[in-house]
């Protein structure tokens, strides 16, 4: 393979076909699944198995990061999701009404992060209301990663079988 057709397939301006969105799709979703409320996971780990200190320092970050969150819900929450809502309608239309295989991209990587924001949200008033603390709180961090890595898996390989398809249709025989 020469060289100038290896640069011409690592910059194809098809989205499903090029490396640089497959690259994207999977850190999206390694920094999503790794960030857990704006608090890294391996600070949950840390203070599982670390002493009271490495507790004390998640309870901070998660106390910290809850009063971000419930600020800006009350704040700017319904200007945004009006924004979001604008956008992915946007994209849903122009990807698969008018059949813009980079608006099929773009919603196929940001409609899934909705469903996360929103388990955020369900997971923030859990921690408010019950007020979890210690071990409890790890455990309610660590569930919300698996159900962010289900959404994210599920993305993934949405994401793939259309990617797959357009790949296919797109294909001179």
């Amino acid at each position: 393979m020469p060289a100038s057709d290896l640069i011409a397939s690592l910059v194809d301006v098809r989205s499903f076909a090029s490396l640089w969105y497959w690259l994207a799709l999977a850190v999206l979703w390694s920094v999503t699944a790794h960030w857990i409320m704006g608090v890294p996971f391996d600070m949950v780990w840390r203070a599982r198995k670390g002493g009271p200190e490495a507790m004390a320092d998640l309870e901070t970050m998660v106390r910290i990061s809850v009063a971000r969150h419930a600020l800006f819900r009350g704040t700017s929450g319904a200007i945004f999701l009006g924004v979001v809502a604008c956008v992915l309608t946007m994209l849903a239309l122009l990807g698969f009404l008018y059949r813009i295989e980079v608006c099929q991209a773009f919603f196929l990587m940001l409609f899934p992060l909705v469903f996360v924001i929103w388990l955020r949200m369900a997971v923030i008033g859990r921690i408010t209301r019950q007020g979890l603390s210690g071990d409890a709180l790890c455990r309610r961090l660590s569930l919300h990663r698996i159900a962010v890595q289900a959404i994210g898996i599920v993305a993934i390989v949405v994401t793939s079988l259309w990617g797959t398809l357009q790949n296919i249709l797109a294909t001179p025989f």
